[in-house]
């Protein structure tokens, strides 16, 4: 499944936004190495980009949610939380089991799947308030 950054996915906060394109680009790698049956050549940068993106990324979300007194801050954490275990879980497949082509497809799915629904249900809302905020 093919994920591109439209216009209709920015939350109104630059840096969240452009840290949200950065990982599109990083999919977009991935999707491309899958087209060419080389997926499992990619899955390894894949995982470690995922691993510390999660990092720096939900890292950035939660510092602005705490800064601004996010009132579903232990919500929209939680679910950072649940991901970063989603990603250490894949990382450990991937260290157990090697590259696969199901595991290629598991961090695909996932990837999608999460980022497009977080952003539009969770990282909206954030971008919501932050904007009645001033």
């Amino acid at each position: 499944m093919a994920l591109a950054w439209t216009p209709d996915l920015a939350v109104g906060v630059n840096e969240i936004d452009e840290q949200h394109k950065e990982l599109f680009k990083k999919i977009d790698n991935l999707h491309a190495a899958m087209s060419k049956g080389m997926g499992k050549e990619e899955i390894t940068k894949t995982l470690e980009f995922l691993e510390d993106y999660v990092k720096m990324h939900f890292g950035s979300e939660e510092k602005i949610m705490l800064a601004k007194k996010y009132p579903n801050y232990n919500s929209h954490n939680a679910q950072h939380e649940i991901y970063k275990r989603n990603i250490a879980s894949l990382k450990e497949e991937l260290n157990t089991k090697g590259a696969s082509i199901n595991l290629v497809l598991q961090v695909n799915s996932s990837i999608c799947d999460w980022i497009i629904k977080h952003i539009q249900e969770v990282d909206k809302a954030l971008g919501k308030f932050l904007k009645q905020q001033g």
